[in-house]
């Protein structure tokens, strides 16, 4: 759990701001009717209790932030000295101080001015009092701005500090810029640190999380160090010469052996033994690293020789600690994070030997001896003599084969490599199927379709009844064959098989040119009738048509015409006739003329206005139209003279908010707020 969280202090004002709070404050908070009609006692209670209010307000914002940035004092020794490395704790007190005596002064001013408001004589005297005393309070907040502003950008930079517990399990990776510390914590962890090929890519301090038997462990980079004297190194060094002398962790000191950070073997070297008392009572692992570059056994003798007195300065350091390590894989360790090449050894290692030390300490603290006490190992008593060794279940047995098993066991993600990788290989998904032989996997046949199991279909004898089916229909037409009338080729005349041969392709292309009209129905444009040119004129394209195929259509195209004509002179007649209510005998000439005008007028009746437009069709006419649009302007006029976008606006903008407009509350009940 994180002890320290700066990232919850408050945010500090300026001090205009700061005065702009507390004033507005106080205007809203306390009566500002007085008249000078008031008894004297009153007069001064209500000035009195406004320069309180504005000390009261001062002194609780300064006190709050006097108490949430830290002590350095107080905090871990880790946190004191980073917070002095980034910001000089010297000035970061003396702000600190300067609050505290604006608070103070701000208190005693309150209590002088208060002494004189007691014994005003007047409004204009009690008044006058009042605006000196804020105005002296307003002036000490303005002082202190620039100590503000600098606590301000303090703060702002605590909230980005790392969430490091000094006190849990912490493996700390330190070494040269670029040999490869950002990379190994980006593998074992899920921290996220840039990566790039120059030095100091790391400038502050980068925390991950891993787990090891069960327990988490944090992982801290630090940004690269030089071999050169403390008084010369900056910043960034600083952070990391922090964590290595007040974090109890587990170090990891990386060496890159190929010299491609851009330092020799012999100047890391130097460094380790520059720095090597902030290793001491701390596990200590050098990481050989980028041995797919360059192999450890590859190095020449003299950068050898360098790398096995570092091994003998991390030996001492294990043996004073009461360790006993087992070979060079205790403090001498070799990895690859471009491979990824001994990366968890590496990992597995150092938080082992973390979790060691910390158990031998609390076992040599005296507080062991407590918790010994609420121990109790309960021995039993042999019965008889008969030996009972350990048992091992047998489903344990077989769970440890299963677990080997799927150990040994191809993945898809091998099967993917060995068959052409990602976009080539393709996993199939029946291989799990569970039927009675494996070959029916792969069949093309599926199981299910369209929601029905394919086998209640599927009919064994199918064969042998489609030629059962096929028999009786065979029969069946040799019955029926009488029957039907089939126009045979042989009886026509050689006149009537040329035609016969026109229809028959006329037909299949008919047919052919549907098809193709279906098929681009959708991107087909629809062209109106009276544009179409193949549908305008239907009489002459019949015309056409009928003498294409050696026909006279005189006489088709006459009787057409006869007969539209004939059935509109029918109803106009009928009309007359039902409008008279008798029949009578009229001149033929005189007749067909009135029979036209009453059919003109009747045909005029039933059409739309000339004025009609077509997206008006609701509407009547455009008069209609027009004093709909009148209409549904004025409905709106109160809307927009609201300032409402529609009609469902419900939104009043606060102008004059109530609290500063509004009056002050009397004496009596607050309960409405």
């Amino acid at each position: 759990m994180v002890q320290y969280n700066f990232k919850r202090i408050t945010i500090v004002p300026t001090g205009k701001d700061f005065v702009d709070i507390i004033l507005s404050r106080t205007q809203r908070q306390t009566p500002t009717v007085v008249h000078k009609g008031y008894a004297i006692t009153r007069i001064r209670e209500f000035y009195m209790r406004k320069v309180k209010y504005t000390q009261q307000n001062f002194h609780d914002k300064l006190s709050t932030i006097i108490e949430e940035f830290p002590r350095l004092d107080d905090i871990h020794p880790f946190y004191g000295d980073l917070l002095h490395v980034l910001y000089n704790k010297d000035h970061y007190k003396l702000a600190l101080g300067q609050i505290n005596t604006a608070r103070n002064l701000i208190g005693k001013i309150a209590k002088d001015y208060l002494k004189l408001l007691k014994y005003g004589d007047s409004l204009y005297r009690c008044k006058a009092l009042k605006v000196a005393a804020l105005g002296r309070m307003c002036t000490v907040t303005k002082r202190i701005g620039p100590s503000l502003a600098y606590l301000e950008e303090i703060r702002k930079h605590m909230a980005r500090l790392p969430s490091i517990d000094p006190n849990t399990r912490t493996v700390l990776i330190c070494g040269y810029p670029n040999v490869g510390k950002s990379s190994f914590i980006n593998k074992i962890t899920r921290a996220d640190v840039d990566v790039q090929p120059y030095a100091f890519t790391t400038k502050s301090l980068f925390v991950g999380h891993t787990d090891y038997k069960y327990l988490r462990y944090q992982v801290i980079d630090t940004p690269g160090i030089l071999d050169r004297p403390f008084e010369d190194r900056n910043i960034i060094e600083m952070c990391s010469i922090t964590a290595l002398a007040h974090l109890r962790a587990a170090v990891l000191f990386f060496l890159d052996i190929s010299g491609s950070c851009g330092y020799s073997i012999a100047q890391q070297a130097a460094l380790f033994h520059s720095i090597k008392s902030l290793f001491m009572n701390k596990p200590l692992i050098i990481v050989c690293n980028k041995i797919d570059m360059q192999p450890l056994d590859g190095i020449s003798e003299e950068d050898k020789k360098l790398v096995m007195e570092m091994k003998a300065e991390a030996m001492k350091t294990v043996i004073g600690q009461g360790g006993e390590p087992t070979g060079d894989e205790g403090v001498l360790l070799t990895m690859s994070t471009l491979t990824e090449e001994g990366v968890i050894a590496v990992k597995n290692a150092a938080c082992e030997r973390l979790l060691n030390q910390r158990v031998e300490l609390k076992m040599k603290s005296k507080k062991i001896n407590d918790c010994l006490n609420r121990f109790h190992v309960a021995m039993p008593k042999p019965r008889d003599q008969k030996e009972r060794p350990p048992c091992i279940p047998q489903a344990v047995l077989e769970a440890k084969a299963r677990e080997a098993e799927k150990e040994k066991r191809k993945l898809e993600r091998d099967l993917e490599d060995e068959n052409g990788g990602a976009g080539v290989y393709s996993a199939s998904l029946r291989k799990h199927y569970i039927l009675l032989h494996d070959e029916w996997k792969e069949d093309v046949m599926p199981e299910i379709l369209d929601g029905h199991n394919v086998y209640d279909f599927v009919d064994p004898d199918i064969v042998q009844r489609l030629e059962e089916l096929e028999q009786e229909e065979g029969y069946r037409q040799e019955q029926e064959g009488d029957d039907d009338f089939e126009m045979d080729d042989k009886e026509l005349t050689l006149e009537e098989q040329e035609t016969l041969n026109e229809i028959r392709k006329k037909k299949s292309l008919l047919i052919q040119q549907h098809r193709i009209k279906k098929s681009t129905a959708e991107s087909r444009p629809t062209v109106p009738r009276k544009f179409d040119k193949e549908r305008k004129f239907t009489s002459e394209r019949m015309g056409r048509q009928l003498s294409n195929l050696g026909l006279d259509p005189t006489l088709a195209i006459n009787r057409a015409r006869s007969k539209s004509r004939g059935r509109k002179r029918e109803r106009s007649v009928d009309r007359e006739a039902n409008g008279r209510g008798d029949t009578m005998d009229v001149d033929v000439g005189h007749s067909n003329k009135k029979m036209r005008m009453r059919s003109r007028s009747v045909s005029r009746s039933r059409s739309q206005p000339q004025d009609m437009v077509v997206a008006r069709a609701s509407f009547k006419d455009t008069a209609q139209f027009d004093k709909a649009v009148k209409l549904a302007k004025n409905s709106n006029k109160k809307r927009n003279k609201d300032a409402r976008r529609g009609e469902a606006d419900r939104v009043i903008p606060t102008l004059r908010p109530k609290h500063l407009f509004s009056g002050k509350r009397t004496l009596g009940k607050t309960s409405r707020r």
